[in-house]
């Protein structure tokens, strides 16, 4: 996975929030805000995985010979194949995405995708549109849960969103988290979660809260998931992990190299 030096939250997006968390009480099942936040904290974190080779060969059709791919569905034999543990658009929503994107542009430029997205204001968006039809999949996960599963992982507590997206944070976690045996590290989420129920005086019991067994079991899915899809871009030499968060610009996406905005200035 490539992590670099230019941040995802180098920017100003997430401050906001941050200082909204601050004034908020947090309840025990999914570590997320009551009240100002309820709908802000149904975002999600995004790892997107995308397969490098997939995406320089739709980077180097014409901008003619992509929409016409996109169009008549002949791309879709060169698409990875769908990971079903993580999550990806149907290829004809995808496909629909990027038509939909290409037909708002006005476009007079000559060269391929790349050379022509480099000339354009919203040049990022396009890129993103492609790297997820590149893609197998993404983990996704509610952000205010993604909080709870670094804690754990790291063995520390993820200060703010800056620290939540930062590149050296994720560098320590890939390098907790690959290869680890998935349930072992399901497991200590749940206690934890499980611990900070207790510490906030709410109940373990199904019978007084039914969103006990449903938030545990949705915990340990997205824990199990995250290790799966680590590992797997760790040992795969064609995947690259592009961290995002539903929202945020594209030009915000990724870190290093593979920032998008740096990717079409490179």
């Amino acid at each position: 996975m490539c992590l670099g030096s230019t941040g995802l939250l180098e920017y100003s997006s997430l401050e906001s929030v941050d200082r909204q968390f601050s004034n908020l009480h947090f309840i025990a099942d999914d570590i997320k805000p009551l009240g100002l936040l309820d709908s802000g904290m149904g975002i999600e974190m995004v790892l997107l995985l995308v397969d490098e080779p997939c995406l320089k060969m739709l980077l180097n059709q014409s901008w003619d010979e992509l929409y016409a791919g996109m169009e008549k569905a002949t791309f879709r034999d060169l698409r990875p194949s769908y990971d079903q543990r993580l999550k990806r658009a149907y290829d004809i929503d995808s496909e629909s995405e990027i038509l939909d994107w290409m037909d708002s542009i006005e476009h007079n430029h000559t060269g391929n995708v790349m050379e022509i997205l480099r000339l354009l204001p919203d040049g990022a968006q396009g890129l993103l549109h492609l790297m997820e039809w590149s893609s197998p999949g993404a983990w996704e996960v509610w952000e205010g849960r993604a909080f709870l599963y670094l804690d754990v992982a790291l063995k520390r507590t993820i200060a703010d969103s800056t620290d939540l997206y930062a590149e050296s944070t994720w560098e320590e976690l890939i390098q907790c988290l690959n290869g680890l045996p998935e349930e072992e590290f399901a497991e200590s989420v749940c206690m934890d979660w499980m611990e900070r129920r207790k510490q906030l005086g709410e109940t373990l019991d199904e019978n007084e809260d039914p969103k006990i067994v449903p938030t545990f079991e949705a915990h340990d899915r997205a824990t199990r998931a995250l290790v799966y899809t680590i590992t797997l871009c760790q040992s795969d030499p064609h995947l690259v992990g592009i961290l995002g968060r539903e929202h945020l610009k594209p030009e915000q996406w990724g870190h290093g190299i593979w920032n998008l905005r740096q990717y079409l200035l490179d």
